[in-house]
């Protein structure tokens, strides 16, 4: 926990060196140790969670859906899927299994055969500790072309039960008011599009920064 705190501090200060320094660049691909913001693009909600678990289910931690684009549990860290090593800086293909890890609790974005709670779909949870979890925490990137490119619309495909990483509409109540379901479905529709918002686009460069910044602390 304490590691993914340390992680949120990086994102949070390299971010605005990097709002400061993209001035009009073309926006380039996602790469593999980027931290990023996912946006529904059709419910307009970025892809969130925290230590709050499903009363239902699975029981694990749950993720959800806000519209605040402040949010600092809105962060996720692109990695390389299970048991397989992703170099950082190294631009993320379509059609590439990754994992996607909640900066916060140190928990990767997950699916399995549970009901999600208010749709009845697939439920979506978040997995593991310090970014180990198992083979369910993997998802396809699908899109067109040959990179995942930042300002492009994608779903995301669990690879172990082929549903699309959803919103649809249903609303939580208390403890987590507000807050929008996310599922997995079985069909792609406009409620499974996501694009890129805020982030930190990791390069190869980069990666000295981070060690630097650990060492220090």
């Amino acid at each position: 926990m304490r590691a993914a705190r340390r992680l949120l501090a990086l994102v949070l200060v390299l971010g605005a060196a990097a709002a400061a320094a993209r001035g009009g660049s073309a926006p380039g691909p996602v790469t593999c140790g980027s931290v990023v913001k996912l946006l529904n693009v059709r419910h307009n909600v970025r892809l969130h969670s925290h230590d709050v678990r499903y009363g239902s289910g699975s029981g694990q931690q749950s993720v959800t859906g806000v519209s605040a684009a402040d949010d600092g549990n809105s962060y996720w860290r692109v990695r390389g899927r299970t048991a397989a090593a992703c170099e950082r800086g190294a631009p993320v293909r379509c059609g590439q299994a990754i994992r996607l890890t909640h900066v916060g609790t140190g928990r990767n974005l997950h699916s399995h055969r549970f009901t999600s709670p208010l749709s009845g779909n697939q439920e979506v949870s978040a997995f593991g500790e310090d970014g180990e979890g198992d083979y369910l925490d993997d998802w396809t990137v699908v899109c067109s072309g040959t990179y995942w490119a930042r300002d492009s619309e994608v779903r995301f495909k669990h690879t172990s039960t082929d549903v699309f990483l959803s919103v649809t509409g249903e609303q939580y109540g208390r403890p987590i008011h507000g807050q929008k379901e996310v599922h997995g479905m079985a069909s792609p529709s406009q409620n499974n599009y996501w694009k890129v918002m805020e982030g930190i686009f990791m390069q190869p460069s980069e990666l000295l920064k981070v060690q630097q910044y650990h060492a220090e602390l």
